[in-house]
């Protein structure tokens, strides 16, 4: 069994607007989180689907800061005043900014935003020697958490998944990354090309040797659009071995201490990544950059956004201040938003308390209750009326039960 929800969809660059009637009106405004793209990595994964592109030598930083500085500045008028619980910093590979870069786009975001004293910062960053050379100097400029790529400590997967470091860097960044921050996110994959039970789990066992207090698992799929789309790899593991695989790790990691609170995410008490758990809330997020999406609510209406994803059109854009760096700006009709709520709120293993989808969709759970009490009696939503939750079938069939909502 596996549950492949991406957080970030591929759109066309073809600007679109489909302005429906919210049908509703909301009482207060959700948190907000800004998220940067940072779209260069040394070289493309053949598995990745996200906006990265192989960076041509030397990444422009200097005109990239400028074409960010222009989007979040066209983008305040949306945000003013409301305050920043957490930023993202994701790629793409950001690690590859310079330490100076990194400290400019941070003292940006603090210039103009209301960013909380105590904000959850995040930066993703790859294994590789030079750049984990950079972790103190990104911690002195403000990063809490690094959440970095290290996918499997077996050299051979590493080959096979196309990544540029090897295991010992790996064993080597995390140690770098623990001595500069306290909160260390390892992102690791499993059912690799020929990957037994038992070589999963010895990888999972050695993520967790580090004492990090938050991994994030993820099943090898074959996105569209890929190098593995295109040409899979050989000997993928059958649905009953990677399903042997998800209940391994989630064993394993349960024994360590660290629960699994969302589809992908495993924590230790209190250790939660606060920015992903405000997607899954509903929350707001302003996205920045090429390719960046952003949810933003108002008191009558929620707007969808998404920037053009390629770097150099997206800069160009930018730059010429007149709002063509948006593919996408639309208003969620009412119709949408329930499918879009559950979506979010049912990867929480917790799920989120029932008054949250008056609060954030501004509509009456009403509008639900025929979903809701077919999905009960199905067995895969719980039937405490104080919460929104999936049982767990419901979050075996994950999907099935998001999909009861799209009517």
């Amino acid at each position: 069994m596996s549950i492949t929800i991406p957080i970030r969809n591929d759109l066309g660059a073809s600007p679109s607007r489909r302005l429906v009637p919210a049908g509703a009106t909301l009482t207060s405004l959700p948190p907000l989180s800004v998220y940067v793209h940072v779209p260069w990595c040394v070289r493309k994964c053949p598995y990745c689907d996200f906006n990265s592109h192989a960076a041509p030598g030397e990444i422009p930083e200097r005109a990239y800061l400028d074409a960010l500085r222009s989007d979040l500045e066209q983008a305040l008028p949306s945000i003013w005043g409301r305050q920043v619980v957490s930023i993202f910093i994701g790629g793409g590979t950001p690690s590859l900014l310079s330490s100076a870069g990194l400290d400019e786009l941070l003292a940006m975001l603090r210039a103009c935003l209301n960013v909380w004293p105590d904000a959850e910062i995040t930066m993703e960053a790859n294994p590789g020697t030079a750049e984990a050379s950079r972790f103190r100097d990104y911690a002195a400029s403000g990063v809490t958490r690094f959440s970095l790529g290290i996918q499997s400590f077996d050299d051979a997967q590493l080959k096979k998944l196309g990544r540029i470091h090897d295991a010992e860097q790996a064993r080597a960044a995390i140690g770098m990354a623990q001595q500069a921050v306290s909160r260390v996110n390892l992102d690791m994959m499993f059912a690799l090309p020929g990957q037994t039970l038992v070589a999963c789990v010895a990888d999972l066992r050695e993520a967790i040797s580090f004492g990090t207090e938050h991994l994030s698992l993820y099943h090898l799929t074959m996105e569209p659009n890929t190098v593995f789309a295109k040409f899979p790899p050989d000997e993928l593991p059958d649905d009953d071995t990677s399903a042997a695989m998800q209940d391994a790790v989630e064993a394993e990691l349960a024994a360590a201490g660290l629960a699994r609170y969302e589809v992908s995410a495993y924590a230790r008490p209190g250790a939660r990544c606060r920015h992903n758990v405000n997607y899954w809330e509903f929350g707001d997020y302003l996205g920045i950059g090429p390719g960046a999406h952003g949810k933003l609510s108002f008191h009558d209406r929620i707007v969808r956004e998404a920037r053009l994803r390629s770097p150099d059109s997206w800069m160009q854009a930018a730059m010429a201040r007149d709002g063509s760096h948006l593919a996408e700006s639309r208003q969620v009709g009412a119709d949408e938003l329930p499918f879009e709520f559950m979506l979010n709120a049912l990867r929480l293993k917790d799920g989120v308390p029932s008054t949250a989808f008056n609060e954030r969709t501004g509509l009456s759970l009403a509008a639900i209750a025929h979903q809701l009490e077919a999905a009960t009696k199905r067995g895969l939503l719980d039937g405490d009326p104080t919460r929104l939750r999936a049982t767990p079938l419901g979050w075996r069939f994950l999907n099935d039960l998001q999909e009861m909502f799209l009517s």
